[in-house]
């Protein structure tokens, strides 16, 4: 199987929310009306608030903001603030879906995305679109990695639909990616399990 990224490539095994630039939050402090707001975390991954001043958001779970927020407010001589934070919409958790679907484009990703899922958001597959050619592509670390996949036997069951994460890239049809398994399927050309190669 495609290996999921680890929490430095913004998705956990456990596939929490993370908070990203751009995404916007709302900041509740229990009992101080002047310090809660809803706001943008900015390009740079940081927010800043009145007496907690500036702080990295960029990674970090709702829970994980909350907590440092309370910190940097006990800090301040805040006596046991109590900080709950919400992602209200996230642009930073998406997947680029290009090639042969009707609605190529940037999707969000959700806990439970899936490869069909996503290719269901995109409005399905274009009439004449290859079904045995859709290609994940995907960093683990350092390592860029590429899956390959066959609609058809997803859909028939020969293997399970695999997990979709932040930062993916799904290309359906002929693509670079794809030629890369030209020999594997030359010799296995009804594809019974997922193909996975190591990028250059």
């Amino acid at each position: 199987m495609l290996p999921p990224p680890d929490r430095s490539d913004l998705v956990a095994a456990d596939r929490p929310a993370l908070i990203g630039p751009l995404d916007t939050i709302e900041v509740d402090v229990f009992g101080i009306p002047d310090l809660s707001r809803e706001m943008q975390v900015d390009a740079s991954g940081r927010i800043a608030m009145p007496l907690a001043g500036t702080i990295e958001a960029r990674g970090k779970t709702a829970q994980e903001l909350a907590q440092a927020i309370s910190a940097a407010l006990s800090r301040r001589y805040v006596r046991n603030p109590e900080v709950t934070v919400n992602i209200k919409s996230s642009v930073s958790q998406v997947v680029t879906v290009d090639g042969q679907v009707v609605e190529p484009g940037l999707y969000p990703v959700t806990n439970q995305m899936t490869l069909m899922r996503v290719i269901a958001s995109a409005k399905g597959l274009s009439e004449f679109a290859r079904l045995e050619d859709v290609v994940i592509l995907r960093s683990v670390g350092t390592q860029r990695m590429a899956g390959l996949y066959n609609i058809e036997a997803i859909r028939r069951g020969a293997y399970d639909d695999p997990p979709v994460y932040a930062n993916d890239v799904i290309i359906v049809g002929d693509s670079p990616q794809r030629r890369l398994f030209r020999d594997f399927v030359s010799v296995t050309p009804l594809l019974a399990a997922p193909l996975i190669a190591l990028l250059q």
